[in-house]
């Protein structure tokens, strides 16, 4: 089939590369505009739009996917369907009716769970054990196309967001070649998305990464898990941002009161509402990150001190 593939952030390029080299035909890639970025602030392609740049295919960069001049552009190219991950605007009826099957969005959660911006982000927040990914039938709802298959993923104790976004967009981009296939072929089926089990996943913001000393050590861990490396987790000391790397629950440590540290010879503790926390990697402001032996090293930690 003529493609036309619509993304925009790296987690999208492995999905791309995987519909270039398999037997559908590339013929452009639909990104957002240019956007300032690095110290300098000067306007940088996305990663989807370099890939395709590097490969001479076409780029196209609507400022929104309604623009008259876009639309024409896309019935000129006549793509037989239009594969998504990540793209990042709302796709507009008169632009999903121009390919003859549609728009079909690699998402990364398991349908109708978490559907929004930040699926994995939400599924480490709230604890899932198992993820994955859906390739749906793009329509006007946020999320709420037709399925045309689904893979799942075992979250691990460890993992961050960045972590699990990484092994689905691998394996996802296999899924969402075998829809392409199954549509050319004729023997792709879609299923509705049931009723129940519908959650929201909205993009997490700078105060949802604020760590919650006060929870449980279980809530804390997931939560600086789920906004590495974005939005970053952080909290406060002395009155100044840090940034946390993942922690580590100790239940074999002392009982501390929520936010306050403890440093020992080996690892540095925080209170939490049930056990401490080993921490990992913290980063003061305008510093490195450092092992937390390191950061309490340096920063002279006394006893008694506190996380707020």
């Amino acid at each position: 089939m003529r493609v036309i593939f619509a993304g925009t952030p790296a987690v999208a390029v492995p999905a791309l590369a995987a519909v270039a080299d398999s037997r559908h035909e590339v013929v452009a890639v639909v990104t957002r505009p240019d956007a300032p970025a690095g110290r300098g602030r000067g306007l940088a392609r996305s990663p989807v739009g370099a890939w395709a740049d590097e490969r001479g295919i076409e780029v196209l960069t609507p400022a929104r996917p309604r623009e008259p001049e876009f639309l024409d552009r896309l019935r000129e190219l006549a793509p037989d369907c239009v594969p998504v991950v990540a793209y990042g605007a709302l796709v507009p009826p008169v632009a999903l009716e121009i390919p003859r099957h549609g728009w079909v969005n690699l998402h990364f959660s398991l349908l109708p769970a978490w559907r929004g911006a930040a699926p994995v982000q939400h599924a480490v927040l709230h604890g899932d054990e198992v993820t994955g990914a859906s390739v749906f039938q793009l329509e006007e709802g946020l999320d709420t196309g037709p399925v045309y298959g689904t893979l799942t993923d075992e979250i691990r104790p460890t993992d961050t967001s960045g972590d699990l976004l990484e092994r689905l967009a691998h394996t996802g981009a296999g899924l969402l070649v075998a829809v392409l296939d199954a549509l050319e072929d004729g023997t792709a089926r879609a299923e509705p998305q049931p009723a129940d089990g519908v959650t929201l996943a909205p993009k997490l913001t700078v105060e949802d990464a604020r760590v919650r000393w006060s929870d449980p050590a279980f809530a804390v861990d997931r939560r600086i898990r789920a906004c590495t490396p974005a939005p970053g987790p952080w909290t406060t000391f002395r009155g100044e941002r840090v940034k946390l790397g993942p922690v580590t629950p100790a239940p074999d440590a002392p009982d501390l009161k929520p936010g306050e540290l403890r440093v020992e010879k080996a690892r540095v503790l925080a209170g939490t509402a049930t056990v401490p926390v080993r921490l990992g990697e913290v980063r003061a402001a305008g510093k490195r990150a450092m092992p937390a032996t390191d950061w309490a090293r340096g920063a002279r930690v006394s006893a008694g001190e506190e996380f707020a």
